[in-house]
């Protein structure tokens, strides 16, 4: 067997991704100002009294280097002809239902777990919603979740869907949007990884900041991204007639058997014709293909490449939380033009070791990244994240990270992306690029010195990595 390694010149060239984040084409079209703000980190060190940490340097560079007159910023820009994913302005989304209904769907879900629609009016940018569906989304972060607890839906995660209830209901071509669980106060880590994500041409969810309102009551910061819907599909892959399947929180990637009721706990399939077929057969060749037909065959049913790319991500941004993490957080594509499957990634919210502790985690939770069962990638520590959900087996991991070639193919893969994300600098330049939005334009939901703190860990984590 035969593989041609990613090139740094041309990189994921495989991948059919056929757009790139809004604040990525910003960020790699222009140096911002604000990256200057991590490059004099040394000088600021120097200047103290006493020896700061590295994210107290970098905080204090961030603070002081920035050139962002605060006293002019607010959270009320003008977004109403904004597209509601561009990530470059603070958007402003409120939810208003009625009491009764939320109470319902509370103890509906604290009692069984199933999550309920309700009937919500949505204000997207100023533009007014009625009739809207909104539930739970969401699966650890909800974990703890009582009638008694639940007085906080500003809090909560939420998936909102236009069209739940109105058919053809949309705002600008998006039907859904997911307002995800914060693991820090500004959710920076996750927006960082989302960008970072569609660099390298996987298809990533967008990330955007809002201000989030419920019934009138507290607006808190909240990171809302793309829902992996039928939009988004044909968005992210070429083959639209191909299929989408969601892995459940408590499922996993075993094979069992062919009846395709078997998997109804195990993965949901969310874009195209119901058919389960080309799942199972997936399953059941990752499962039972003896190593001789895996190394061999393998190639046939899933993108290697980018599933080589997608470990080495996972890895590089210290993200325990994947398909072989607690959560099993993955979608699986299915292009019907080629036969292979593609592993997606989905919820990001403990990227760059980032503790699954909630909107308290603040920027201590970033700590060194992990690394896979056949070793860790460069700058990383072996073991695991520190701070993440802990590992769970998954047989497509162990079986391609136990065959030479697909190691190997994994490590070239790392060594090229620590390359393009982190040694280029694009990483800072994106990580600047979002403490300048939440500074600019959400002075009033985060204070500026809690977005440079979440900055400068960023930071901190990643000069561990290159």
């Amino acid at each position: 067997m035969t593989i041609t390694p990613l090139t740094a010149t041309d990189p994921m060239q495989s991948r059919t991704r056929r757009r790139t984040s809004r604040r990525v084409r910003s960020v790699l079209a222009t140096t911002t100002a604000g990256l200057m703000l991590f490059t004099g980190c040394a000088a600021s060190s120097e200047a103290a009294t006493s020896e700061p940490t590295a994210t107290e340097d970098a905080a204090a560079a961030l603070t002081s280097a920035s050139g962002i007159d605060t006293e002019q910023s607010d959270s009320e820009t003008e977004t109403a002809d904004v597209d509601l994913f561009d990530s470059s302005v603070v958007h402003t989304i409120s939810v208003d239902f009625d009491q009764a209904d939320y109470d319902s769907m509370i103890d509906t879900f604290t009692s069984t777990g199933d999550k309920e629609w309700i009937s919500a009016t949505v204000t997207l940018d100023g533009t007014v919603y009625e009739n809207v569906g909104l539930r739970l989304k969401g699966n650890s972060s909800l974990f703890g979740l009582s009638s008694a607890t639940s007085g906080n839906p500003e809090d909560l995660p939420w998936l909102i869907r236009l069209n739940e209830f109105v058919e053809g209901e949309d705002h600008q071509d998006y039907e859904e949007i997911v307002i995800r669980s914060n693991s820090t106060e500004t959710a920076l880590n996750e927006a960082v990884a989302q960008e970072l994500l569609s660099v390298t041409g996987l298809a990533s969810q967008d990330p955007i900041a809002t201000a989030f309102t419920v019934n009138g009551g507290e607006t808190e910061l909240r990171l809302a991204v793309e829902n992996p819907d039928e939009e988004w599909y044909e968005d992210n892959f070429a083959d639209e007639d191909g299929l989408l399947y969601k892995a459940d929180s408590e499922g996993d990637y075993s094979y069992r058997g062919d009846d395709a009721e078997a998997y109804t706990d195990v993965f949901d399939q969310k874009v195209g014709d119901d058919d389960m077929a080309p799942l199972i057969d997936f399953l059941d060749f990752i499962n039972n293909a003896d190593d001789a037909t895996f190394a061999a065959e393998l190639s046939d049913h899933l993108d290697i490449e980018a599933f080589a790319t997608y470990l080495a991500y996972q890895d590089l941004i210290g993200n325990a939380d994947d398909i072989n993490g607690r959560g099993n957080n993955s979608y699986l594509q299915y292009d019907t033009t080629t036969d292979q499957f593609t592993v997606v990634s989905w919820d990001l919210n403990l990227a760059f070791n980032t503790p699954n502790v909630g909107g308290a985690g603040g920027a201590g939770g970033v700590g060194g990244a992990g690394g896979r069962p056949a070793g860790p990638p460069p700058g990383a520590a072996a073991g695991g994240a520190a701070g993440g959900p802990g590992d769970q087996a998954n047989v497509l991991v162990d079986r391609f990270m136990a065959d030479d070639d697909f190691a190997a193919l994994y490590a070239a893969t790392t060594e090229e992306l620590n390359e393009l994300l982190f040694a280029s600098g694009t990483v800072d330049e994106v990580i600047a690029s979002w403490a300048d939005v939440l500074i600019t334009g959400a002075s009033d939901l985060v204070s500026e010195a809690t977005v440079t703190a979440e900055a400068a860990a960023l930071v901190s984590f990643v000069d561990g990595q290159r």
